[in-house]
């Protein structure tokens, strides 16, 4: 508890800088893109069910943002964030994305999750405004093309696909499905579908709960009814904890299949020894050891700052920063909405740094990278 009252307090004095400057004359408020700085809005869960969720994606690409900013910024623009507490909610991601798309922000940012999601890009695209690096893999978000949604991270087909080629590799043929209770979890339960179709197969029994509770008990006993050889979870890491411990109290001892969402560091926080078999699908590079070029970037920047701790959705705000960036970088001083997307499909075949990233004018989904770690109960990550 120590620990993430630190870090909600970290995120909150980061956000400092960014927040005063949103004080003053209207006038000043809907300046989203000025001659000194580019505002960015972001509606994300900073309480609830998901809050580090939404907290860690913010601080890495915080993290990032300090230091181009120290640098002089991008073409002679500094980067700010303007955020707001959204508890994962539908309802009230609309009415944040109103608000910051009336103060006239340059793009939304890191939104989190689907259901939020799936409520803030119609706004986003009826205002033309850049619905940049949302944390979610939902088909939904991605077809058809959306010339203002902009993808840095793999599809939750992709993740699904991963692993069921990992589960039936082994030999196992009963999966069965977990999963949140609206377009989140059933974008996760349709790609689990989807990837065992084409081995004949299906889910062996799902079992579903109501997104941001932890009432996961029918649920349970619905799956195990199924007599499951191994489990997919499509939830965030609270209920999806919850679940695990029921789980093995109720008997099972196979493996349990996360998707990234989910939450890694949160997960494993939650789970402490109860974390063995269980495997947790990533679309960014391990933030835990040098081993890639943007790791150890990233690495060196979260050790700048006293408290934090690298993680998986901290990689992935700080991976989302560094790429609005770069296409910042190459739109030049001449920045305008169109052209920021414009510039964004100019990256092909972009190395980040052992993350590769590849647009194009018809293609707004940066990555394809996924692979499979695995959670042990000494509270580590192995790849």
């Amino acid at each position: 508890m120590q620990r993430r009252q630190l870090i909600s307090t970290l995120g909150t004095c980061l956000a400092a800088p960014a927040l005063t400057a949103w004080s003053g004359s209207a006038a000043a408020q809907a300046a989203g893109l000025s001659d000194t700085r580019i505002v960015l809005g972001q509606s994300a869960p900073f309480s609830g069910a998901a809050e580090q969720l939404g907290v860690q994606f913010y601080l890495g690409a915080q993290l990032y943002f300090d230091a181009l900013n120290a640098r002089g910024g991008v073409n002679g623009r500094s980067i700010e964030i303007r955020r707001l507490d959204d508890g994962y909610e539908p309802d009230r991601c609309a009415a944040n994305t109103r608000q910051l798309i009336s103060e006239g922000v340059f793009a939304l940012f890191g939104y989190i999750g689907t259901p939020t999601g799936v409520v803030a890009l119609p706004l986003a695209t009826e205002a033309k405004v850049p619905f940049f690096a949302p944390f979610t893999g939902a088909e939904v978000l991605r077809t058809p093309f959306n010339r203002y949604a902009i993808h840095v991270r793999a599809s939750y087909f992709e993740e699904t696909a991963a692993i069921v080629r990992q589960v039936t590799g082994t030999g196992i043929r009963r999966v069965s499905v977990f999963y949140q209770n609206d377009a989140y979890g059933k974008a996760g339960l349709e790609g689990v579908t989807r990837a065992l179709k084409e081995l004949d197969l299906e889910p062996a029994s799902t079992g579903s709960f109501e997104r941001n509770t932890v009432e996961v008990g029918k649920a349970l006993t619905d799956i195990l009814a199924g007599r499951p050889e191994a489990i997919v979870q499509i939830g965030a890491y609270k209920a999806c904890a919850t679940f695990i411990r029921q789980a093995r109290q109720g008997g099972f001892a196979g493996n349990l299949y996360n998707v990234s969402f989910v939450g890694t560091q949160a997960l494993l926080d939650e789970l402490g020894a109860s974390a063995r078999g269980v495997v947790v699908s990533q679309v960014m590079p391990f933030p835990y050891s040098p081993v890639t070029p943007i790791a150890s970037e990233y690495l060196s920047a979260v050790r700048s700052k006293q408290g934090l701790r690298p993680n998986y959705s901290g990689i992935e705000g700080y991976v989302a920063a560094k790429v609005f960036t770069e296409a910042v970088r190459k739109a030049g001083r001449n920045l305008t909405r169109e052209g920021f997307i414009g510039a964004i499909q100019t990256l092909r075949n972009l190395d980040l740094g052992g993350f590769p990233i590849d647009f194009g004018p018809n293609k707004h989904t940066g990555s394809r990278f996924v692979e499979l770690t695995l959670l042990t109960p000494d509270g580590r990550i192995r790849r």
